[in-house]
């Protein structure tokens, strides 16, 4: 059965009901494009370190999880999950009883108008179905929900500015990467014009999003910088092992690491190509972390380029695993790049997590990453797009344990002094409407 917010219906994750009947007043919904994802642990840490303060959540994902393996932050969290229809044809008949009960609310004319306006801007299917889904959820939201907070700018913020126009509940929504860069200026402008407020991960980003806010209102008040910061109890420190493995020994090769999904962004094929330029004596492995569509093409540029018997491909991994994994490494990599169709990363947490346990990072000067590595100072930087750039940079790095031991400590304390989550975790409980109880949580 799929989870809805009705009476006497079940949510698949949690053994009790969700509906109107026996809830606490002053929830806010969280509206996610999929939950549970092993590729946002940010988000997870951010549910649970609001449920901390006394914040009730309930969290209303778009689409059913994918991933076969959880986080551990996962089982810690415990809002109730419902699902949306994830597509409409799949449950006509609980889209049609949404559709019926949402057009008798006041706001339904409204949203139905912004819709229609939406869809002559953009004729794909994603509308029509972005609005059904939010008929869904303005007619099963539970009376107790006074606040609707979406997370990623595009698909998730379209179902919560629909379901608030419906109801007349405040929204807001937490932007970060693909969904700043792949939607159309209007949409944007449109979106930041009815939101409460919005915060986004990077400067880069904040900085783009209020050159598009409303004209009255371009200052952070609207727009605000929240990096979402590591839990550092999580990724606690962690002894270094003390091998200065220089790639001299075959024995004892650098082992170097990368997590990340295989998409075009992540210009993993970039890096196999530097790889390649690395000299033959030159002694190293790569562990890869990591699903995503690419993987199968990846594997075989490794195989022509003669790297296979050096890379190991672990797929989607757990925290725990992807942390010792961290601690294992030499040098982690990840070379960045901005997509043809104008995906990009934000400030990747991968980065972060890699730098939390001391480990040296080189990674490309693209979109934000420059406000977490100083080159040269926490870490290494390249241009993207270049292979030869990276290949001097792996070449230069894997030789030289001095100085990746270097610059993995500098990443280290600039982690633990600047991307404690807690401050961004103090920013958003201020934004949001106050939980019964808060002083008592804190």
């Amino acid at each position: 059965m799929t989870a809805a917010f009705v009476p006497a219906e079940m949510t698949e994750e949690r053994n009790r009901p969700v509906g109107r009947a026996q809830q606490d007043p002053g929830a806010v919904a969280v509206v996610l494009k999929g939950y549970p994802r092993l590729s946002e642990t940010f988000i997870a840490q951010e549910i649970l370190a609001l449920e901390r303060r006394g914040f009730t959540l309930r969290l209303v994902s778009m689409r059913h999880p994918t991933d076969r393996k959880r986080h551990p932050v996962h089982d810690e969290i415990r809002a109730p999950v419902s699902y949306l229809p994830e597509y409409l044809y799949q449950e006509p008949l609980r889209v049609l009883r949404g559709w019926w009960r949402a057009r008798r609310l006041p706001g339904y004319a409204a949203a139905r108008r912004a819709f229609l306006r939406d869809l002559w801007r953009d004729r794909t299917p994603n509308r029509p179905r972005r609005f059904g889904q939010a008929c869904v959820l303005a007619a099963e939201l539970p009376a107790e929900v006074t606040w609707l907070y979406a997370h990623f700018l595009h698909t998730p913020a379209s179902v919560a500015r629909y379901t608030a126009l419906m109801t007349g509940l405040p929204w807001s929504v937490s932007a970060h990467a693909k969904d700043i860069w792949t939607i159309p200026a209007w949409e944007k402008r449109e979106k930041l014009a009815e939101a409460e407020w919005l915060v986004t991960c990077t400067r880069f980003g904040a900085d783009h999003l209020r050159a598009l806010a409303p004209q009255a209102d371009p200052g952070p008040g609207r727009v605000r910088l929240l990096y979402h910061g590591l839990d550092l109890a999580r990724f606690a420190a962690a002894p270094r092992a003390g091998d200065l493995r220089d790639g001299s020994d075959p024995a004892q090769p650098v082992r170097l690491l990368s997590v990340g999904r295989a998409v075009e962004k992540k210009g993993y094929d970039v890096l196999l190509q530097a790889l390649a330029e690395l000299p033959e004596a030159l002694n190293w492995r790569l562990t890869h972390i990591g699903g995503g569509p690419l993987r199968g093409a990846l594997e075989r540029q490794a195989a022509a380029l003669g790297l296979a018997g050096r890379i190991t491909w672990m797929g989607s991994q757990a925290q725990t695993e992807i942390l010792a994994q961290y601690r294992a490494a030499d040098l982690f990599v990840l070379a960045s790049r901005i997509a043809r169709d104008g995906d990009r990363d934000g400030l990747p947490n991968v980065l972060m997590e890699a730098q939390s346990q001391a480990l040296a990072c080189l990674a490309t000067r693209v979109a934000a990453i420059p406000e977490l590595i100083e080159d040269g100072a926490s870490g290494a930087l390249v241009p993207p797009e270049d292979p030869a750039a990276l290949a001097a940079a792996l070449a230069r790095l894997i030789a030289a344990p001095a100085e990746r031991r270097r610059l993995g400590d500098a990443g280290q304390q600039r982690i633990r002094a600047d991307f404690d989550m807690k401050s961004g975790i103090d920013c958003l409980a201020e934004l949001l409407p106050p939980p019964l109880g808060r002083e008592a949580a804190e």
